[in-house]
């Protein structure tokens, strides 16, 4: 039988965070930018970008260590409607430590579920992280 396995817990003030990002009413671009604590294992609020561009998102994040990003996107359909779905995005670049890797990988769906997202992908490099990227992915969810 399969466990449910949590590696790091998530901080009680970022769980306020997540739900109020979830219902915000601004009709931009914003992020929450979401880090590990290593030393106390604990998920935490890392910035927060409030009508913000992918290519900003993108300069902002590290190279070299792996984030979470709770993403509030602009979605402009062919057909002329916008909508404003949530996404999650896993950046997790090549050659980060291994074990903080794995500590984002084993908490990854903790943190998807408490945010409660449907919408989850990831990137192998920040560079992959771009307004097309998005837009393909989007373009799955009719």
């Amino acid at each position: 039988m399969a466990t449910k396995i949590q590696v790091c817990d998530i901080d009680p003030s970022l769980e306020e965070v997540m739900k109020k990002f979830k219902f915000r009413k601004e009709k931009n671009v914003a992020a929450l930018v979401l880090k590990i604590n290593k030393d106390k294992q604990t998920v935490v609020l890392d910035e927060e970008y409030e009508d913000v561009s992918i290519d900003d998102l993108q300069n902002e994040l590290p190279a070299s260590q792996p984030r979470y990003i709770l993403l509030s996107y602009v979605f402009k359909r062919d057909d002329g409607r916008e909508s404003y779905p949530l996404c999650f995005i896993f950046v997790s670049p090549q050659g980060c430590q291994p074990d903080l890797t794995m500590m984002y990988a084993g908490t990854m769906k903790a943190v998807v579920d408490k945010a409660q997202v449907t919408k989850v992908f990831e990137v192998r490099s920040v560079e992959e992280l771009t307004e097309d990227f998005i837009k393909e992915q989007l373009s799955f969810f009719r």
